[in-house]
């Protein structure tokens, strides 16, 4: 067997190895976390039950809704609480290929991406959900004789997708600043292309949120500005042209 089959069979033994991690600390978070499963959907029920009209609530139409809405919220919430694992398992797999001073920069990695997310999550719940439910529920209600009953697994579905999305998108300055780092970017490339990231923020938008203007522009906004924050994170962190790290 080549070198180069003994190298692409170790790096996929490690991913292997490293999933297998994960997908552990995805399980005991999961485990734990299902004991509160329905505090936990309690808690993030909050924003659309303000939203509703008196009178009006959250409903099942089957009998085995409460039973997998209560297993998605666990394994959602185990998901954001094991990120922390996950993303030094994937510091663990990429380090290797890194300069040595880059190596060290393991445990800030895992502390800002997870902190990253954790406030995404949290604006999205905090700031914009009670906006975009509000806007929602007032718009479904507000032609004719119509109730709003809405279901606990669709409100559930629509909820996780909006929070890993603004999770997601708030590890921007984190991804671009590695990028930086490695000299793949530079704050003069992500300058000249800022017409294009503007054109990306509000195609994710369109995407990751409900059809509505609010929805999309709670998106697309945070991407704007969190693409001009990683601008200044390679402006003062890149990697000069030409320079090599050891």
């Amino acid at each position: 067997m080549s070198m180069v089959e003994l190298s692409l069979t170790g790096h996929l033994a490690e991913l292997r190895r490293r999933l297998i991690i994960c997908g552990c600390a995805w399980l005991a978070a999961f485990v734990l976390c299902y004991s509160f499963s329905e505090q936990l959907f309690q808690f993030i029920a909050r924003p659309v039950r303000a939203a509703l009209p008196q009178g009006s609530s959250l409903v099942f139409i089957n009998a085995t809704e409460p039973f997998f809405t209560y297993l998605k919220i666990a394994a959602f919430a185990g998901l954001l609480f094991a990120l922390p694992v996950i993303f030094w398992q994937i510091w663990q797999f990429v380090a290797p290929g890194l300069y040595g001073n880059e190596k060290r920069l393991a445990l800030p990695f895992v502390l800002a991406s997870s902190a990253c997310f954790a406030i995404g999550t949290w604006f999205g719940f905090l700031y914009v959900f009670p906006t975009v439910f509000r806007f929602l529920v007032r718009f479904g209600t507000g032609g004719g004789d119509i109730q709003a009953m809405l279901s606990m697994g669709a409100y559930l579905s629509l909820s996780s997708k909006l929070l890993l999305a603004f999770g997601l998108v708030f590890e921007l300055p984190i991804v671009i600043f590695f990028l930086a780092r490695m000299g793949i970017v530079d704050h003069h490339w992500l300058s000249r292309n800022r017409k294009y990231a503007i054109l990306v923020a509000f195609v994710v938008g369109a995407v990751l949120t409900p059809p509505d203007i609010i929805s999309q522009l709670s998106l697309a906004v945070p991407f704007m500005v969190l693409y001009e924050v990683g601008i200044i994170a390679a402006r003062l962190f890149g990697k000069a042209p030409g320079r090599g790290e050891s």
